[in-house]
C-alpha cells in the first residue's frame, strides 16, 4: 500500500467501524448523510466508527451495506468473501426456463399465435393461480414459458393496428406476471430486462391500465436497487400518475386501483428516505381511491383494494423505523382480509418486521412462522425474513434460538 493510498478495509486488523468509515469516505458520503439511509443519528453513525458501538446486529450490517454499495459483505466485515447476493437465494429451479423465454425472439417460428381472448383468459388463470397457490413461483413459473412465446407471437403476428395494442397490453402484462417470478431471483440483468421491457409493451399499447402496472413494477425495480435509485423510482411513479389523473373521474375500476397502487407506492418510497409527512399523506392519497373501489374489490396484479390498505399502513410504519406505530399497525391490521396466499404472507412478514422493531422477537418469530403456513415460497424469497431468522438462529435465549432454527430448516436456510 503507497503512503498516500486510502487503507484497505480487507486487511484483517481493521475494526468494522473502520472499515463502515472507510468505505464511506471512498463513497464521499458524509455521516449525516448515511444516517438517514439507515434511520439513525449522525452520532450512532459516528460511534459505531469510532467503536463506542459494537458491531451492529446482521439486520443493520446489510443496511449499511446497501447504502455504501458493498457488493462482497468481507469489505465491511472482513473474514471470507460474502457476496451480498446471497441474501436473494439460489435460483429457483424454474428460473433457466423462464429466462430462456425472455430471451428468446420469435422471428423464424412458423408457429399461429393463438387469439388474443385466448392469451387473456390464461393469463386471468395464471394470476389467480399465484394468489391461491402455496408454491405460486413453481406454478407460474411453470405457465410463464409458454405464455411468454405466445405473446410474443400474438404482437408478431398481429393483423391490424387496434390488434397490435391489445396484444401489447397482454405482453406487457405478461412480462409484470414475470417480473412476480424473477424477483429475488439471482439475475439482476434479467429482472430488469422483464422490467423494460414490460413497460415498452404498455406504452406501444397506450393502454391505461397497462401503463400503470408497468410503472409499479418498474417503481419497485428501481427501489429495491438502493438509496441511489430512488429518485428514479419517484420519477416513473409520478409521471404515470400525472398521465392517469384526468382519467380518474370516469375510470374503470381497475384503472383507478392501479392509480392507488402507484400513490402508496409514491409513499412507500418516501418513507424509505425517512420522511414521514410526505409518506403518510401518499398513504392518505391511495386511501381515499380505495374508498372509490367496491367493497371486496381486489386488483390481480397489485392487490389493491380496501382491504390492502391496513397491510400498506404497517410497511410506512416500519420503513420509517416507527416501533410502536408499525406495532399499533400491525394490531390493527387483520391478515385474513387479503385473499392473495403471497400478499398475506407478505404481510405477516411486515408485521414480523414491527414486532423485532419494538422489541418483541419472539412474536416476530410466531409470525413469521405464520407466513410460512400462508405462503412458503414467499418467505423464502424474502430477505427481510432470512434476515430476521439468520439474526435470531443467534439469540442468547435458548428457546428463541431453537424456534429460529426449526423455522430456518421449514425455509431452507438450514439442512434438517
Amino acid at each position: 500500500m503507497s503512503f498516500d493510498a486510502t487503507p484497505d478495509p480487507n486487511v484483517q486488523q481493521i475494526a468494522f467501524g473502520q472499515r463502515m468509515q472507510l468505505l464511506r469516505t471512498r463513497r464521499g458520503m458524509t455521516r449525516q448523510v448515511l444516517a438517514g439511509l439507515l434511520g439513525m443519528s449522525a452520532e450512532w453513525v459516528k460511534a459505531v466508527e469510532n467503536g463506542r458501538l459494537k458491531t451492529p446486529k446482521l439486520d443493520m450490517i446489510l443496511a449499511i451495506a446497501e447504502a455504501l454499495r458493498v457488493r462482497d459483505l468481507s469489505d465491511l466485515t472482513g473474514g471470507r468473501r460474502q457476496d451480498a447476493g446471497l441474501f436473494v437465494g439460489p435460483g429457483h429451479p424454474r428460473l433457466p426456463e423462464v429466462a430462456a423465454a425472455v430471451n428468446q425472439l420469435p422471428l423464424t417460428t412458423a408457429a399461429q399465435a393463438p387469439p388474443v381472448a385466448h392469451l387473456r383468459a390464461r393469463l386471468a388463470r395464471a394470476w389467480a393461480a399465484r394468489h391461491q397457490a402455496p408454491n405460486h413461483r413453481e406454478v407460474i413459473g411453470g405457465l410463464l414459458p409458454e405464455l411468454i412465446r405466445d405473446a410474443q407471437l400474438a404482437v408478431r403476428q398481429a393483423e391490424s393496428a387496434a390488434d397490435r395494442r391489445a396484444a401489447q397490453a397482454i405482453l406487457s402484462e405478461v412480462y409484470s406476471l414475470s417480473q412476480f417470478f424473477v424477483a429475488y431471483q439471482p439475475d439482476a440483468s434479467l429482472l430488469w430486462r422483464v422490467a423494460e421491457r414490460g413497460m415498452i409493451a404498455a406504452q406501444e399499447s397506450d393502454d391505461p391500465h397497462a401503463l400503470g402496472v408497468a410503472a409499479w413494477l418498474s417503481a419497485q425495480a428501481h427501489r429495491d436497487s438502493g438509496p441511489g435509485h430512488f429518485d428514479a423510482a419517484d420519477a416513473v411513479t409520478l409521471e404515470v400518475l400525472r398521465y392517469l389523473d384526468p382519467l380518474l373521474p370516469d375510470a374503470t375500476d381497475e384503472v383507478l386501483a392501479v392509480a392507488g397502487a402507484l400513490q402508496f407506492e409514491a409513499g412507500y418510497t418516501a418513507a424509505r428516505r425517512g420522511d414521514t409527512a410526505v409518506a403518510w399523506s401518499y398513504w392518505d392519497h391511495a386511501d381515499r381511491m380505495a374508498q372509490r373501489l367496491p367493497t371486496g374489490y381486489y386488483h390481480p396484479v397489485t392487490s389493491f383494494g380496501r382491504a390492502i390498505m391496513g397491510a400498506h399502513a404497517v410497511t410506512v410504519a416500519v420503513e420509517l423505523h416507527a416501533g410502536g406505530e408499525s406495532v399499533r399497525q400491525a394490531a390493527r391490521a387483520e391478515a385474513e382480509v387479503i385473499p392473495s396466499r403471497p400478499r398475506r404472507a407478505r404481510h405477516r412478514i411486515e408485521q414480523a418486521r414491527a414486532y423485532l422493531l419494538d422489541g418483541q422477537p419472539d412474536v416476530a418469530l410466531a409470525t413469521l412462522d405464520q407466513a410460512h403456513e400462508a405462503a412458503p415460497e414467499t418467505i423464502k424469497w424474502n430477505g427481510y425474513a432470512k434476515r430476521i431468522i439468520l439474526e435470531e438462529a443467534e439469540s442468547p435465549v435458548p428457546e428463541r434460538r431453537r424456534r429460529a432454527a426449526e423455522l430456518a430448516v421449514k425455509v431452507g436456510l438450514l439442512a434438517a
